[in-house]
């Protein structure tokens, strides 16, 4: 039987001439041979960087500062610091989060089965001792004593052999790179781990307070992976530099039409300056954009234009494109250059995520979906008894003051016209507890796709494979919860 018919591919559906959005299509099921566990989100933001949770908090001064920066890192993601201050402030924020790394000791403590810790000092700064045959490095390894196990012991005389945590305790090789420990440590939520050569132990690795959440976004040197925005002015340039020592990880050039002189210069000032910098050109919204931006060297494009929940671009200006289709049209070309797709706005839940994804991103750009959270900038107030947080616009006249009018080319204006609105956002908690969730949500829509990672879902929607509808007025609203008198919604 002849199934063509059920559904759209993706070509025929994104080549009729509308600018859809996420909600006005929707995925039709695929065959499932998988469980939810098998789906990996690992998926590039760049050409040179990856990571384990597909998603970027955007650069906004009501989103991303060093906490935010910090919490996505350590969930797998990456924040990319605002650029609504001085240059010194925002390289600031970029060390500040870049701060935490995952510390390998090699000052170790030893000690037999039969010795006995009588002190807190025995401990140093140490949080355990290792336990072997002779109590020293070159005998067999038997366990290891945490300083929180014995800080539990009622009597402080008994032997550590009591009370020690026995072999056998998982080892990794002394060669393991510390993308390959902490990924570990998280998977297995452990706390420590000893690389171990032959028979002896070599080093011990601990994380403390490190939420155990998925494979954390690291550098070769440990620390967190963390981006920051810059315009593309000439003062710019000395932005770039204080951030390249502070030790950014890529550069996001902030603008809401990428497709000018002055990003294509910027971009090819960067690639001479710092080879080594990715660089995140944008935002743009068709193939031909996207083409002056790789024909320049970026490392990634950013999508998107007036789909923020805050951005008001496609109304005062008349110029932009529904998202689902921007995102599809530019990845398509993007794709064929090997140039990852970060789609930037329009997420407000887990299935605009999937759609993004599927429809070629390789990450997703959130700000409202992070802003109120307890990461995000600023302090909570009271609004008719909701708690809420400041989330204002770039574009908005507010931010515009401190200096985001050059974001859309109009800081020497005399007369600055809001391309953004100020609002607030509801209390969400921490991004620590809710990203999980929504990643888990993720992986749901992609095993009902039959996609099992980011890439085979691309494959499939590009081999006409997974099929699209467009859904009417009237088939939103029935997607949604419809129909009740008064219902309690929670995502987890």
């Amino acid at each position: 039987m002849d199934f063509g018919d059920d559904g759209f591919s993706a070509v025929k559906l994104f080549n009729q001439g509308y600018s859809y959005t996420y909600d006005d299509v929707i995925f039709l099921p695929h065959y499932i041979d998988f469980p939810t566990d098998a789906v990996s989100l690992f998926s590039s933001f760049s050409r040179n960087l990856k990571l384990s949770t597909p998603c970027v908090a955007s650069p906004m001064d009501t989103v991303t500062e060093s906490s935010m920066a910090t919490a996505m890192a350590s969930l797998g993601a990456i924040g990319i610091v605002h650029s609504n201050n001085t240059s010194s402030e925002q390289a600031f924020l970029v060390r500040a989060a870049k701060s935490y790394r995952i510390p390998f000791s090699s000052d170790l403590i030893f000690l037999s089965s039969s010795d006995s810790i009588l002190s807190e000092d025995f401990f140093n700064s140490s949080p355990c001792a290792f336990v072997t045959e002779s109590g020293n490095r070159q005998s067999k390894f038997l366990g290891i004593v945490s300083r929180s196990d014995w800080e539990a012991l009622g009597d402080k005389e008994v032997r550590v052999s009591d009370y020690m945590r026995k072999s056998p305790v998982q080892f990794l090789p002394n060669g393991c790179n510390v993308e390959h420990v902490a990924g570990f440590l998280a998977k297995e939520t452990h706390e420590l781990v000893p690389l171990v050569s032959s028979d002896c132990t070599d080093e011990g690795q601990t994380i403390k307070g490190f939420p155990k959440l998925g494979f954390p976004s690291v550098g070769p040197d440990g620390k967190f992976l963390v981006g920051a925005a810059i315009g593309t002015r000439e003062s710019d340039k000395v932005r770039l530099d204080h951030l390249v020592k502070a030790g950014v990880n890529a550069v996001v050039l902030d603008s809401s039409q990428g497709n000018s002189i002055y990003q294509l210069e910027m971009i090819k000032y960067i690639k001479r300056t710092y080879p080594d910098l990715d660089v995140i050109g944008g935002n743009v919204v068709t193939m031909r954009q996207a083409e002056n931006l790789i024909s320049a060297g970026v490392d990634g494009l950013r999508v998107g234009m007036g789909s923020g929940s805050i951005c008001t671009t496609q109304e005062v200006c008349a110029v932009g494109r529904g998202q689902a289709t921007a995102v599809y049209k530019v990845s398509s070309f993007a794709a064929q250059q090997g140039i990852p797709v970060i789609a930037d706005g329009g997420i407000s839940n887990s299935g605009h995520i999937v759609k993004a994804l599927v429809l070629g991103a390789s990450t997703v750009m959130m700000g409202s979906f992070l802003a109120g959270s307890t990461e995000a900038p600023g302090t909570y107030h009271d609004q008719n008894g909701v708690r809420v947080k400041k989330y204002r616009g770039m574009g908005s006249l507010e931010a515009m003051t401190k200096g985001s009018d050059a974001r859309y080319l109009g800081d020497t204006a005399k007369l600055k016209i809001a391309q953004g609105v100020v609002g607030a956002v509801a209390d969400k908690g921490s991004v620590l507890k809710f990203i999980p969730y929504t990643m888990q949500a993720v992986k749901q829509g992609f095993q009902d796709l039959g996609a099992s990672s980011v890439q085979s879902a691309h494959d499939l929607l590009r081999s006409g494979t997974l099929r699209l509808e467009v859904r009417t007025g009237a088939a939103q609203v029935e997607g949604g919860v419809h129909g009740l008198v008064s219902y309690e919604k929670r995502s987890f």
